[in-house]
Protein backbone atom coordinates (compact mmCIF):
# COMPACT_ATOMS: atom_id res chain seq x y z
CA UNK A 1 0.00 0.00 0.00
CA UNK A 2 1.11 3.26 -1.09
CA UNK A 3 0.57 6.67 0.54
CA UNK A 4 1.20 9.96 -1.33
CA UNK A 5 1.24 13.08 -0.12
CA UNK A 6 1.35 16.10 -2.61
CA UNK A 7 3.86 18.79 -1.56
CA UNK A 8 4.81 22.33 -3.58
CA UNK A 9 8.11 22.40 -5.19
CA UNK A 10 7.91 25.93 -3.76
CA UNK A 11 6.73 26.27 -0.18
CA UNK A 12 5.89 29.63 -0.91
CA UNK A 13 3.28 28.73 -3.56
CA UNK A 14 1.56 26.53 -0.58
CA UNK A 15 -2.16 27.90 -0.41
CA UNK A 16 -4.54 26.67 2.47
CA UNK A 17 -8.09 25.49 1.49
CA UNK A 18 -10.76 27.11 3.30
CA UNK A 19 -14.11 26.60 1.85
CA UNK A 20 -14.75 23.76 -1.17
CA UNK A 21 -10.98 22.90 -1.59
CA UNK A 22 -10.47 27.27 -2.45
CA UNK A 23 -8.39 29.44 -0.59
CA UNK A 24 -10.05 32.49 1.48
CA UNK A 25 -9.40 34.87 -1.27
CA UNK A 26 -10.82 32.61 -4.19
CA UNK A 27 -13.67 31.52 -1.88
CA UNK A 28 -14.26 35.42 -1.38
CA UNK A 29 -14.40 36.73 -5.04
CA UNK A 30 -16.20 34.02 -6.22
CA UNK A 31 -19.50 34.55 -3.98
CA UNK A 32 -18.63 38.38 -5.26
CA UNK A 33 -18.81 37.13 -8.79
CA UNK A 34 -21.83 34.88 -8.33
CA UNK A 35 -23.18 38.30 -6.27
CA UNK A 36 -22.38 40.21 -9.43
CA UNK A 37 -24.34 37.52 -11.96
CA UNK A 38 -27.25 36.79 -9.77
CA UNK A 39 -27.80 40.88 -9.23
CA UNK A 40 -27.52 41.83 -13.06
CA UNK A 41 -29.99 38.83 -13.43
CA UNK A 42 -32.55 40.37 -11.23
CA UNK A 43 -31.95 43.72 -12.58
CA UNK A 44 -31.66 43.39 -16.34
CA UNK A 45 -34.45 40.38 -16.60
CA UNK A 46 -37.19 42.70 -18.03
CA UNK A 47 -35.04 44.25 -20.79
CA UNK A 48 -33.52 41.10 -22.52
CA UNK A 49 -33.58 38.25 -23.87
CA UNK A 50 -32.19 35.51 -22.05
CA UNK A 51 -28.88 34.39 -23.99
CA UNK A 52 -28.42 38.29 -24.21
CA UNK A 53 -29.22 38.40 -20.54
CA UNK A 54 -27.04 35.03 -19.80
CA UNK A 55 -23.77 36.80 -21.84
CA UNK A 56 -24.36 40.68 -19.58
CA UNK A 57 -24.00 37.90 -16.50
CA UNK A 58 -21.19 36.16 -17.42
CA UNK A 59 -19.32 39.56 -18.39
CA UNK A 60 -19.99 40.99 -15.00
CA UNK A 61 -18.95 38.36 -13.27
CA UNK A 62 -15.42 37.49 -14.87
CA UNK A 63 -13.67 40.52 -13.28
CA UNK A 64 -14.26 39.25 -9.64
CA UNK A 65 -13.49 35.97 -10.87
CA UNK A 66 -10.19 37.46 -12.29
CA UNK A 67 -9.42 38.93 -9.18
CA UNK A 68 -9.54 35.95 -7.07
CA UNK A 69 -8.02 33.17 -9.37
CA UNK A 70 -5.56 35.02 -11.51
CA UNK A 71 -1.79 35.46 -10.27
CA UNK A 72 1.22 36.69 -12.47
CA UNK A 73 4.42 36.72 -11.51
CA UNK A 74 3.90 36.31 -8.09
CA UNK A 75 1.45 38.83 -7.76
CA UNK A 76 -2.07 38.81 -7.69
CA UNK A 77 -4.74 40.50 -10.25
CA UNK A 78 -4.80 43.73 -8.66
CA UNK A 79 -1.43 44.21 -7.37
CA UNK A 80 -0.56 43.31 -10.92
CA UNK A 81 -3.67 45.87 -12.46
CA UNK A 82 -1.42 48.31 -10.63
CA UNK A 83 1.53 47.79 -12.09
CA UNK A 84 0.49 47.81 -15.13
CA UNK A 85 -1.35 51.21 -14.62
CA UNK A 86 1.47 52.89 -13.19
CA UNK A 87 4.20 51.55 -15.02
CA UNK A 88 2.33 52.36 -18.28
CA UNK A 89 0.76 56.19 -17.48
CA UNK A 90 1.82 57.29 -14.60
CA UNK A 91 5.38 56.38 -14.73
CA UNK A 92 6.24 55.70 -18.59
CA UNK A 93 9.75 55.19 -19.20
CA UNK A 94 10.79 55.61 -22.83
CA UNK A 95 13.52 53.25 -23.66
CA UNK A 96 16.27 53.95 -25.74
CA UNK A 97 18.43 51.32 -27.53
CA UNK A 98 22.06 52.82 -28.45
CA UNK A 99 24.54 50.16 -29.59
CA UNK A 100 27.85 50.47 -28.31
CA UNK A 101 31.06 48.99 -30.63
CA UNK A 102 33.49 47.73 -28.28
CA UNK A 103 35.82 46.80 -30.23
CA UNK A 104 35.75 50.18 -32.38
CA UNK A 105 36.21 52.62 -29.44
CA UNK A 106 39.09 50.41 -28.13
CA UNK A 107 41.03 50.45 -31.32
CA UNK A 108 39.85 53.97 -32.51
CA UNK A 109 43.07 55.19 -31.54
CA UNK A 110 45.42 53.52 -33.36
CA UNK A 111 42.75 53.65 -36.74
CA UNK A 112 42.69 57.89 -36.15
CA UNK A 113 46.39 57.32 -35.71
CA UNK A 114 46.73 55.51 -39.13
CA UNK A 115 44.21 58.12 -40.72
CA UNK A 116 46.19 60.96 -40.17
CA UNK A 117 49.23 59.46 -41.41
CA UNK A 118 51.17 58.87 -38.14
CA UNK A 119 52.58 55.61 -36.50
CA UNK A 120 50.70 53.83 -33.20
CA UNK A 121 53.81 55.31 -31.30
CA UNK A 122 52.78 59.33 -32.27
CA UNK A 123 55.49 59.18 -35.26
CA UNK A 124 54.83 59.72 -38.92
CA UNK A 125 55.02 56.41 -40.84
CA UNK A 126 58.18 56.38 -43.27
CA UNK A 127 55.76 54.71 -46.59
CA UNK A 128 53.08 52.91 -47.07
CA UNK A 129 51.74 49.86 -45.22
CA UNK A 130 52.18 47.10 -47.73
CA UNK A 131 49.30 44.42 -47.53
Amino acid sequence: MNIEVKINKEIRNYTESMFFGLSLRQFIFSVLACGVAVGLYFLLRPQFGIETLSWVCVLGAAPFAALGFIRYNGMTAEQFLWAWIKFTFLMPKKLLFLPENFYYETLRPMIEAREKGLSVGGRKRKGKDKK
